[in-house]
């Protein structure tokens, strides 16, 4: 097993504590606390008028002073989930995208093949992470979930599915306190326009 921290110490490239320090503030120095967001939930039986899962998306991100831009709905269509998400990353006042629905393995659950392809970085760490946090609720049964997310053209897009539990789980336990975070990493490469 190799030692970094004796191998750093015998090239010279120790890191004082105020480097480090430094460093860590540095990467926080974009940081949002507020963000616009945009929620499209993916159905062909729900409305906007009953719409559960994004009204408690609404909800999450309102609580947490977020502020939510827009909310449309379209059906379980390839070209029209992926043109309407291209159409919201690609708005001025949209920081972040979070859709749910079409996350499944029925023949109609296409978001994920819709919305990947929009993706200019993907961030497998958050599909990961619910998976994990899902498990204690519906155990085994957490195969079948394909959340996942990315950036697209600077805005950070996370793939919810559809339940209202699986929506409040991902807002509450991963999206709420990195989102801050993620838009302003994602921002900060020349996208300073979103």
């Amino acid at each position: 097993m190799v030692d970094f921290q004796k191998r750093d110490t015998q090239r010279g490239d120790t890191e004082s504590t105020a480097d480090s320090e430094t460093h860590d503030h540095d990467h926080h120095a974009h940081d949002r606390e507020t963000v616009g967001a945009a929620i499209l939930t993916v159905s062909s039986s729900r409305t906007l008028d009953a719409d559960p899962s994004g009204e408690a998306i609404r909800d999450e991100l309102e609580s947490a002073g977020h502020e939510v831009v827009t909310r449309e709905l379209v059906r379980d269509d390839g070209d029209r989930i992926q043109t309407t998400a291209n159409h919201l990353t690609d708005r001025g006042d949209v920081d972040v995208l979070i859709t749910t629905g079409g996350t499944g393995v029925t023949p109609d659950d296409v978001t994920v093949e819709a919305v990947g392809p929009l993706f200019d970085k993907h961030l497998p760490g958050f599909g990961e992470l619910f998976r994990q946090e899902s498990k204690a609720e519906i155990g085994s049964r957490v195969v079948a979930t394909r959340a996942t997310a990315g950036v697209a053209d600077g805005v950070p897009v996370f793939v919810l599915p559809g339940s209202v539990d699986a929506v409040e789980l991902g807002l509450e336990e991963i999206i709420l306190p990195e989102i801050g975070h993620l838009v302003g990493l994602a921002q900060r490469a020349g996208h300073a326009d979103h």
